[in-house]
């Protein structure tokens, strides 16, 4: 027997790779449900071969639905999801807006699965940022090894992150640029076609934005409460595909050669490096990918114990879909079969 899920969200950027993933990975869906705010409802979403017609969050009555996989905005998370766990249904939440709830886990299942035993507690998982993710898939193997101390990571994300808003702001800027006409700002506080905004979410008063204060409690939550992070997040003219470069300093020593064969036989990611032909990977390259990729790989020779690389996802994928519906596959392992 399958589940009974229902996908918030639908009509959005993350919404529509849910439901891919689903479909390609064969989750066990008995029934699957569309929702999504009332100016969408009545559109069609694709699953598989089928159409879906999205209907209205606001209305929806959760009884008898297993799954919910979340991806509609934080203060509308904030609003739905406790009626739906109340109705029965475990949600999996791709907003921000759960993550740092103590009794919410924080599960990027290749790094920390044991934590799924948590989610009883509200009946609530929580999936990490777009750029933790990726980041810590490619970092857990050299922790196991060696023993972070302090991470220092710049990332550099694409507008897809951002929505289909920002998607068609990335064109029409661009097209303007071409065509003489002056950009216009909208969905970004600045240009983004043809430059690069050092600032994503809102500054906070320490001077950070909210998504490097993200990936610091983040990686803490998940990872290691000991980490000490440094992040600069930059928004740049890319539709698809976050990228991130990292500078990891270790307790214990580990060479490059080791930190490849360490990152290699861990599940999730692939190393493309100088000795493969491509060399490195771009996020042009990765992208519809499952995976996370590493190049670059080498030693930071100026600390006892360092190592550089880059890392490159598909933000929509494994950056957030993909690592939802793998939670909701570790979900149903957990639970087992239906009887």
């Amino acid at each position: 027997m399958g589940y009974k899920i229902a996908v918030v969200g639908a009509t959005g950027n993350v919404g529509h790779e849910i439901l891919n993933i689903l479909h390609e990975r064969e989750f066990p869906v008995d029934e699957i449900v569309a929702l999504a705010s009332a100016r969408s409802v009545g559109r069609e979403v694709s699953f598989g071969d089928k159409n879906l017609k999205v209907q209205d969050l606001a209305n929806f009555d959760f009884s008898g639905i297993d799954i919910v996989l979340s991806s509609p905005g934080a203060k509308v998370s904030a609003e739905f999801v406790p009626r739906a766990t109340k109705a029965g249904a475990v949600v999996i939440d791709n907003t921000s807006h759960f993550r740092m709830d103590p009794d919410v886990p924080l599960i990027v299942p290749e790094v920390n699965p044991e934590a799924m035993a948590q989610h009883t507690k509200k009946n609530i998982i929580a999936n990490p940022n777009c750029s933790t993710i990726p980041m810590l898939v490619a970092l857990k193997p050299l922790h196991d090894e060696a023993k972070i101390k302090r991470v220092v990571v710049s990332t550099y994300q694409s507008v897809s992150g951002s929505g289909k808003a920002a998607m068609d702001e990335l064109f029409n800027q661009t097209k303007g640029v071409y065509m003489n006409a002056t950009p216009a700002p909208g969905v970004y506080p600045k240009q983004i076609a043809f430059n690069v905004i050092p600032q994503i979410d809102d500054f906070m008063d320490d001077h950070m934005t909210k998504e490097e204060w993200k990936m610091v409690v983040e990686t803490k939550k998940i990872l290691d409460s000991s980490i000490k992070v440094c992040a600069n997040c930059v928004r740049v003219p890319v539709f698809i595909g976050h990228s991130s470069m990292v500078n990891v300093e270790f307790e214990n020593e580990i060479t490059a050669t080791r930190a490849k064969e360490l990152i290699r036989e861990f599940d999730g990611v692939t190393v493309i490096d100088l000795d493969n032909e491509l060399e490195y990977v771009t996020p042009h390259e990765i992208q519809g990918e499952d995976d996370v990729y590493v190049s670059r790989i080498r030693e930071d020779i100026t600390v006892e114990n360092g190592l550089n690389f880059w890392c490159v996802s598909d933000n929509l994928r494994k950056g957030a879909a993909l690592n939802a519906v793998q939670i909701a596959e570790l979900l149903v392992a957990g639970k087992g079969s239906k009887g």
